[in-house]
This record gives structure tokens, C-alpha cells and sequence, in this order.
């Protein structure tokens, strides 16, 4: 058996509060899913084009309390199992999501809708930190189009946005893996670190203003800001992929790091979200 993807991040809210963003219907469809259904202990449902095969709800309620959330989900002709764990920390919600029947090896191929599970969570759990904490959400995938675009506005001066997207320290910092980064035209941008065997090219380059990365089969990555009111605009596109088969998980990757790089410029004493992953126990495998 393999042990399923797991995800945890520290919320800034108690469990009660947690607890019923994730069980509220209304709350929701505010950071999750464009359609959401709820009657514990009997239904659980979400679906609409944030949600990957959204066309109706595919999720199967199996438990459901004060602290564990667990249901089934068909994606691609086979039943997963989704798990949301809270513990209390203080004040605040450690939250641990276990997803079963993930592989990396077909989130690189894109072969099946399983692959996007990683990043979807991960973004999807970015806005529930987002709106626990009452700041702007994310842009959401949207897993009917192809248009991969979005715009966020962070209360930071540009240039100094600008340093944070293109400094290896302060990228691999906020993004929570080592990013390297040469800003200049034909430059290497490589997730993990230069030292991983593949980089990225940046193909397009204004300083201080514009980025664009290309990443071969999934696209080109374009990023920009812009003034706006003392804050600055950053808005980003993915553009050169094949509309067919769209790289929703790694759109969804790249959009649930930005959260952080908000959550960086805009809280005196940042800390990321993000814990390390704690070993499976036999029980969290089910």
C-alpha cells in the first residue's frame, strides 16, 4: 500500500472556526468549490469549475465529527479517499489533509485528473487560510477553460515585490522550496535549486516590471506589476501550452505559492503556513 499525499499548515483561527468553514455550505463556496452541499453526517458535496471532473458532486461522505473529515471521491473512474485532520494549537488549527491514490509520476505526465491533487489541495488550502484570515483570495482554477490568468495586490512597494520574485533567497523563502533564479535574459529559473539537472529559461525580461519563464511541454509563465494606489498590481499568465490537455496542476502549484508571497510583504512577523510532513501512522493510511 502506498501512503497517501499528505499536506499540513498552521490556520490563524480556532477549530470551531475551521470546522465550519470547511462544513458550511455557504463558507464553501467562497474559497473552495463554485457549488457545495452539506447535511453531516449524511452528505458531503462540493463540485462547479473549481473542482476537477466538477460537472456534478463525486464525493461519498464516510465520516464526519469535530475534529476528522473523511469522503470518497471518484476522479478518473476511481474511488479516492480524501481526509482532513484538526488539532488545536493555541489560538490557531493545525490542519492535516491526506489524499490517497496520488502519483507524481502522473502529475508530471498529466495523464489523469488525479495528478492535479498536490497543488489543488494546496491552493485550495492557501484560500482557507485566506479567508480564515479575511485577506483577498487566490484566483481559483478554473478546469473548464484553458485561459490560465490572474491578478493579485499586495500592500508592498514594486520594487521591492520585484526583488522577492527574482532573488533566490527570498523566492525559495516564500514559495517554501529552493527556487533558483538568474534574473537576466537567457537566465536559469530551476524548482529545487540549480543543482536539481533541469532549469527553466527566461525568455522575456523587463527589469523591474516583467518576467516570463519558459518551462517546455506546460508553458510559458509570465508575471508583471504594475502601481496601483501605493500597492503593486502582479499580474501572471500561462500562455504555449497545449489547450487540450491545459497544465492545471502546475498553474494551481505556481498560484498557491503567490499566497504566500502576499502573506510575506504583508505580515510584520511572516511565518509560512506550511508545516513538514509528519510520518503516516497506520491509522492516517487508511
Amino acid at each position: 500500500m502506498t501512503e497517501p499525499m499528505t499536506l499540513r499548515a498552521r490556520l490563524a483561527a480556532p477549530v470551531k472556526a475551521v470546522h465550519r468553514a470547511l462544513t458550511d455550505p455557504a463558507e464553501l463556496r467562497a474559497w473552495l468549490a463554485e457549488h457545495a452541499e452539506v447535511e453531516l453526517p449524511h452528505r458531503y458535496a462540493f463540485w462547479g469549475r473549481y473542482t476537477p471532473e466538477g460537472d456534478a458532486p463525486h464525493q461519498r461522505l464516510l465520516h464526519a465529527d469535530e475534529r476528522i473529515l473523511r469522503f470518497a471521491w471518484l476522479l478518473d473512474g476511481v474511488e479516492t479517499t480524501t481526509e482532513i485532520a484538526l488539532e488545536p494549537e493555541g489560538e490557531s488549527t493545525i490542519l492535516t489533509l491526506r489524499q490517497s491514490h496520488f502519483d507524481f509520476a502522473e502529475a508530471m505526465s498529466g495523464s489523469t485528473i488525479r495528478g492535479v491533487f498536490q497543488t489543488y489541495w494546496a491552493l485550495a488550502i492557501a484560500n482557507l487560510a485566506a479567508h480564515l484570515e479575511g485577506r483577498q483570495l487566490l484566483p481559483r482554477t478554473d478546469f473548464t477553460s484553458a485561459d490560465l490568468r490572474g491578478e493579485l495586490l499586495i500592500a508592498a512597494p514594486l520594487p521591492k515585490v520585484y526583488e522577492s520574485l527574482t532573488d533566490s533567497e527570498q523566492a525559495s523563502a516564500w514559495f517554501g522550496y529552493p527556487i533558483g533564479i538568474e534574473p537576466w535574459l537567457g537566465g536559469r529559473y530551476a524548482m529545487g535549486g540549480f543543482e536539481t539537472g533541469y532549469a527553466a529559461k527566461v525568455v522575456d525580461l523587463d527589469p523591474g516590471r516583467r518576467m516570463s519563464v519558459d518551462w517546455g511541454p506546460t508553458g510559458v509563465t509570465t508575471w508583471e506589476l504594475a502601481e496601483s494606489d501605493g500597492k503593486t498590481k502582479l499580474t501572471f499568465v500561462q500562455s504555449g501550452f497545449d489547450e487540450q490537455n491545459p497544465p492545471y496542476g502546475a498553474w494551481s502549484g505556481t498560484v498557491s505559492g503567490l499566497g504566500e508571497l502576499v502573506r510575506y510583504h504583508q505580515m510584520p512577523d511572516w511565518q509560512p503556513i506550511w508545516l513538514p510532513e509528519e510520518p503516516a501512522t497506520a491509522d492516517a493510511a487508511r
